[in-house]
């Protein structure tokens, strides 16, 4: 929904200055009109940067207000332990922790004010993280706080609940009466890619007489008329005006972009300025693991496969047996596959087929009736212990417990091998490749008769590296305990 101009007085101010009057180019919302609180003479828009510090200042007070008001109602509903007097002094130290570490952790800011999850996530977070440092300093600098833990305790949830219930209140307050956002943001249309953004004012710059001249002050004026009270702005122009228009925009005094369809086709990061050698680069890769959690993951790798196969190795031992009596082939079929940094590595697995009919490139997919497959390999498939060796890869470092599945070069969807499906198909590959994945545990397995099978695991793949953590590796392991046995496992 486009936001059109607050009033009347925006109109007659432009007119004044001979600038045409703003015309946003769609249908005007009538409820999100009325909602729009009358705009000063000189803008297009009312400065909510003013409204959102009261908000600020107002919240601060009543998050102070019932912080104390439920330590104190938490002692007289609980039986008095000790004088009612030491709750509030524990109250009364807790109180400048919170109130510091909310100002420092985002507790009072915009997405704040209208997202009441986040809210309330980073409020109670604040609220905790103020108590257990609290307890710390009580500890280690010997402070006397005689007061009922189970008060404290109650204290705290109390505070919490409330802390949210008004936060809720609150969010949907604000946005009944500013709309979704609360922020003033501006689409200057020039020229460039279109800007199919909602919730936002829009104009366009030829028809207002917008130009990016530093060399005509009057037209800086025009712009910073359009530009009052606006929290952001974003330019979608050609190519060759981003420069001018990036200039005008550094003395505007607001936050201030140039939209650039370039950077994201090849998924720009950010841009980084190398000033001892004068050149800015965009940064179009990172790696998704920062190195304590690489380390955590590691960890993680070898201490619970090193334990598994302690654990599992007399039957590690009975499926090798087997194999080598039906026979008399290898034990293990190894495969070159592609890990972690686009790198080989050889895979190890209990071999499943006939070793003639050993298929090392992967050209062709295993089918649920597959004749290539034996009778123990059949089994050790459809329990899917034929995996089992590739704890000694984790072992090793070429794979990781949990991670997006290796794929055999040769491997196709469709008629396409898999990197020709989809571009994204080689970012897969910035994490080890995992035993299990993400893809795996929610049934995107066996063969890949379509690209759609292809592009099932591939979105399952790169969520998992996005949002990784290590207690998601420990629910995937889970996960496919429950799936270890599956009707697609072939």
């Amino acid at each position: 929904m486009d936001i059109p101009p607050a009033d009347a007085e925006v109109r007659s101010a432009t007119a004044e200055a001979g600038v045409p009057a703003p015309d946003f180019g769609c249908a005007a919302d009538s409820d999100a009109a009325s909602r729009l609180p009358r705009a000063p003479k000189g803008g297009l828009a009312p400065s909510l940067e003013r409204r959102r510090m009261q908000l600020y200042l107002v919240q601060v007070a009543i998050d102070i207000l019932v912080l104390l008001s439920c330590f104190a109602l938490a002692h007289f509903l609980l039986p008095a332990e000790r004088p009612r007097i030491a709750t509030m002094r524990s109250a009364s130290l807790l109180l400048p922790i919170f109130v510091t570490i909310a100002f420092y952790s985002g507790t009072y800011s915009r997405k704040s004010l209208s997202d009441w999850r986040l809210a309330s996530l980073r409020v109670v977070s604040t609220l905790f993280v103020s108590g257990a440092l609290l307890t710390f300093m009580a500890f280690f600098a010997t402070i006397q706080v005689e007061s009922s833990r189970l008060a404290f305790a109650t204290g705290m949830v109390m505070t919490s609940v409330v802390l949210v219930l008004l936060r809720i209140v609150s969010a949907r307050r604000i946005r009944k009466a500013w709309g979704p956002s609360t922020i003033n943001r501006l689409v200057i249309e020039a020229g460039g890619p279109p800007v199919p953004m909602t919730d936002v004012y829009r104009i366009d710059a030829r028809q207002h007489g917008l130009v990016p001249s530093v060399d005509e002050p009057a037209a800086l004026d025009r712009l910073a008329r359009y530009l009052r009270n606006m929290d952001e702005v974003l330019v979608s122009c050609a190519e060759p005006d981003r420069y001018a228009w990036s200039e005008v925009l550094k003395g505007s005094g607001v936050h201030g972009e140039v939209i650039s369809n370039y950077a994201r086709e090849i998924g720009a990061l950010g841009i980084i300025h190398h000033e001892q050698h004068r050149i800015s680069t965009l940064l179009v890769s990172t790696g998704p693991l920062a190195m304590r959690a690489r380390a955590m993951k590691r960890l993680f790798d070898i201490s619970v496969s090193g334990l598994v196969l302690l654990l599992l190795g007399p039957l590690f031992l009975v499926c090798a047996a087997a194999i080598k009596f039906e026979d008399r082939g290898s034990v293990f079929f190894r495969q070159r596959r592609m890990g972690r940094g686009n790198r080989f590595f050889s895979i190890l697995k209990f071999r499943s087929m006939r070793e003639t009919d050993s298929d090392a490139d992967g050209n062709r997919s295993a089918s649920k009736n597959d004749e290539r497959i034996t009778r123990v390999g059949r089994f050790l498939r459809k329990t899917s212990l034929d995996e089992l060796p590739q704890l000694v890869n984790v072992l090793r470092g070429d794979m990781s417990l949990v991670g997006p599945r290796p794929h055999a070069l040769g491997s196709q969807a469709g008629t396409k091998l898999f990197w020709q499906v989809d571009r994204r198909y080689w970012q897969r590959h910035c994490l080890r490749p995992g035993i299990t994945g993400l893809a795996q545990v929610r049934g995107f397995r066996g063969a890949t008769e379509t690209e759609e099978d292809l592009s099932d695991r591939l979105q399952a793949d790169l969520e998992y590296i996005q949002g990784w953590t290590i207690w998601r590796d420990i629910g995937v392991l889970f996960s496919t305990l429950k799936v270890i046995i599956h009707d697609r496992a072939f």
